[in-house]
């Protein structure tokens, strides 16, 4: 039993060491010079290898090659670009960001959000509601430009639980209402690499790439 399992070990390493050679671009080359030295010392004399061909030959092993090195080169660069990614993802770790969401975040009888609007509006309200809808209180923003706003909410006064509250934006020019993106703030609380991509996780408990972040609060 011992024998064989030796055997088979071996078996395995012979097997992996073909498999390292074979995609060893340095190896690949010197396997084809040898065959291109056999066949020019077995070529026929009246029919001499022609020297475009051993150089289309050459040309190609040395492409071959070359795009071997340069896979490898890729994927060194694309591994220490993922490290970069996050490293620069635990400096966000504790910092507030703006994402996509119509949640509330309120602390110290503060709520804080924010919002998107595509075109300059002549009165923005909020609507600050609980998780079944019901209206608690309305912001009167006033007009405002094109872009991203934040807003603040006195919370004080509220007397029922701020968890799970949501809010409602609607700006209008005019007679015309215009379209909102409801942006919820939240702490990034750990940053790391999916699939070699940055994934930053929220104290919400979501988990987002740095493209979803809106803003920095």
């Amino acid at each position: 039993m011992i024998l064989n399992a030796t055997n088979a070990t071996t078996t395995a390493d012979t097997a992996n060491a073909k498999a390292t050679a074979a995609n060893d671009p340095a190896a690949s080359q010197d396997r084809f010079l040898k065959l291109l030295v056999a066949q020019l010392n077995n070529q026929d004399p009246m029919n001499p290898l022609d020297n475009a061909q051993m150089t289309s030959q050459i040309a190609q092993i040395n492409t071959v090659t070359g795009i071997q090195q340069l896979n490898t080169t890729m994927q060194s660069m694309a591994a220490q670009f993922n490290s970069l990614q996050v490293m620069q993802g635990t400096t966000l770790v504790g910092r507030n960001v703006l994402t996509e969401g119509s949640g509330m975040t309120v602390a110290s009888g503060v709520g804080k959000a924010g919002f998107e609007i595509p075109y300059a509006a002549t009165k923005v309200t909020v609507e600050v509601v609980t998780p079944g809808g019901q209206v608690v209180d309305t912001l009167d923003l006033g007009p405002k430009d094109a872009g991203r706003h934040n807003f603040e909410w006195d919370a004080s006064a509220y007397k029922g639980s701020t968890e799970g509250l949501q809010f409602r934006v609607k700006a209008v020019n005019g007679a015309t209402t215009l379209e909102s993106t409801a942006l919820t703030l939240s702490k990034v609380t750990a940053a790391g690499a999916t699939d070699g991509q940055l994934v930053l996780t929220l104290a919400n408990g979501k988990n987002i790439s740095y493209s979803q972040i809106k803003s920095l609060v």
